[in-house]
C-alpha cells in the first residue's frame, strides 16, 4: 500500500512549512536559504562541536 501522505518540515533557515517530497533544495524551502546557511559554513558561524584540528606542525611528529 502506498504512502499518499505529504511530509511538510519547516525550512531550517527561514521556518517556512516545506514540502519534502518533490523539492529539490531540501531540507531548505529554496535556493536562497540553502546558500544563506552554505555561507554561514563557509564563514565560520556554523561549526561542529569537538576538539579544534590538530596544528600542521604536530602532524609530522611520529610520537602523535
Amino acid at each position: 500500500m502506498a504512502d499518499n501522505t505529504t511530509r511538510i518540515y519547516p525550512c531550517p533557515h527561514c521556518k517556512k512549512p516545506t514540502r519534502w517530497d518533490d523539492n529539490p533544495w531540501r531540507p531548505f524551502c529554496s535556493e536562497r536559504c540553502k546558500m544563506i546557511d552554505l555561507g554561514a559554513w563557509a564563514s565560520e558561524q556554523h561549526m561542529i562541536p569537538g576538539d579544534p584540528n590538530a596544528p600542521v606542525d604536530d602532524l609530522d611528529d611520529p610520537e602523535r
